[in-house]
C-alpha cells in the first residue's frame, strides 16, 4: 500500500517494478521473522490487548529511531550510533537501494540474518510453548 501511495505521489522507484517487488520481498522476510517473536507474545500473554502494548512497546521506540523519519546526521552522536545500528534502519536502508537500482549488498545481508535470527530464536520457543499450553 505504501508504495502504491509513493507511486500516486510521483515517486517512481529507478529500478522499476523488480526494484520495488525485492524491496516489499525483503519487507516480508523480515516481518515474517518478528511474526514469531510476536507469537511468543501471544501465547505467554494471552490477552490481544496485552500482546498489543508490549509488541509497540518495541517496536515504536524502534520505528521511530530509525533513518525512516529523519536522516541520522540531524541527530546527536549517541542517537547517530543506534540509528546505524537499528535494524529498521538497516532495513530501510536496503529498501531504498533496491528500489533506486544500487542493491546495498551489506544492508540486505543484515536484514536478511536479522530475519533468520528472529526466526531461529522464536520458531523453536513459540512451538515450545504452544505444546505446553
Amino acid at each position: 500500500m505504501i508504495i502504491v501511495v509513493g507511486v500516486l505521489l510521483g515517486y517512481r522507484p529507478d529500478a522499476g517494478v523488480a526494484g520495488a517487488v525485492a524491496a516489499l520481498a525483503l519487507v516480508l522476510v523480515l516481518s515474517f521473522g518478528l511474526s514469531w517473536a510476536f507469537s511468543v507474545l501471544g501465547l505467554l500473554l494471552r490477552s490481544p490487548n496485552a500482546v498489543m502494548n508490549a509488541g509497540f512497546m518495541g517496536i515504536f521506540p524502534l520505528t521511530f529511531l530509525s533513518n525512516v523519519f529523519v536522516d541520522p546526521a540531524t541527530l546527536p552522536g549517541p542517537l547517530q550510533a543506534f540509528v546505524a545500528v537499528n535494524p529498521i534502519s538497516i532495513l530501510a536502508t536496503a529498501c531504498r537501494s533496491l528500489m533506486d537500482g544500487t542493491p546495498d549488498g551489506g544492508a540486505i545481508g543484515v536484514s536478511l540474518a536479522v530475519a533468520a535470527g528472529l526466526a531461529a530464536v522464536f520458531l523453536p520457543l513459540t512451538t515450545r510453548l504452544y505444546r505446553s499450553s
